[in-house]
Formats: C-alpha cells, sequence, structure tokens
C-alpha cells in the first residue's frame, strides 16, 4: 500500500482533527467496521477468522485493514504465536475497554433513535393516506 505524503489533504486533515479531542476519538472508531469490530472483541480474544464469521458483509481485505489500522492506533492488540499453522488473536487493549460502556449507551441511544424515527414514519404514511 503506498504511502501517503506530508502535504496531502489527507495528512493535513489528520493533523487539524488531532486538535480537537472529540473529533480525535470519533476518527479512531469512525467508519463502518471499527466500532463493530471492537464491540465484537469485547468478550475477548478472536482469531481473524473468527471475526470474519461474526461480521456480516466484511470482505478479508477490509478487516485486515481495518485491524491494522486498530493495532496502529493502540485499540486492538494483535498476538502471534510461533505454532504451524500460524495462529493470530486480536483482543481489546486497556484503553479500548474503557470504550465498552460507551459503546453500550451509543447502542442504546440508537435504538431510541430508531424507534423514534420508526413512529414519525407511521405517522407521516397515516397523514397521506388521509390526504388521499
Amino acid at each position: 500500500m503506498a504511502k501517503r505524503k506530508e502535504t496531502s489533504t489527507n495528512s493535513e486533515n489528520r493533523n487539524y482533527f488531532a486538535t480537537c479531542d472529540l473529533t480525535y476519538a470519533v476518527c479512531l472508531i469512525g467508519g463502518r467496521w471499527k466500532l463493530l469490530i471492537l464491540c465484537k472483541l469485547e468478550n475477548g480474544k478472536l482469531r481473524f477468522g473468527e471475526l470474519r464469521d461474526q461480521i456480516c458483509n466484511i470482505t478479508e481485505r477490509m478487516l485486515t485493514l481495518q485491524l491494522r489500522e486498530l493495532e496502529r492506533d493502540g485499540m486492538v492488540k494483535r498476538t502471534v504465536y510461533a505454532e504451524v499453522p500460524p495462529r493470530v488473536e486480536y483482543e481489546l487493549t486497556e484503553i479500548s475497554q474503557r470504550l465498552v460502556p460507551i459503546w453500550e449507551q451509543l447502542s442504546k441511544w440508537g435504538g431510541k433513535h430508531k424507534e423514534t424515527m420508526s413512529q414519525k414514519s407511521v405517522v407521516e404514511t397515516e397523514k397521506l393516506t388521509e390526504i388521499v
């Protein structure tokens, strides 16, 4: 994979985001897969294949990329065992374990929001039915 130039817009944005703690945190766990991967590791170590099987529709390439970024950012610990065939396990680091209550709250909020939006959709559908 190619390295990014230090003067690229992406690098400049990364430097800018580092100045705001909230934005920095969201960048660490943002995206489609990272939080889901972390959640799957909540109950202990998992091997690559176990993670892949537990996360629907993620490609092996994407899982590999996301795990590398999470490891680079200190969110996941990767342990390689000197066995044949090689065995690699992933687990949450101490700092990422502190996120567990936060993502539980976020999950509850998401459920409430989804329910609210569903009820809003039903009310709007009823209004349209009355008009017709």
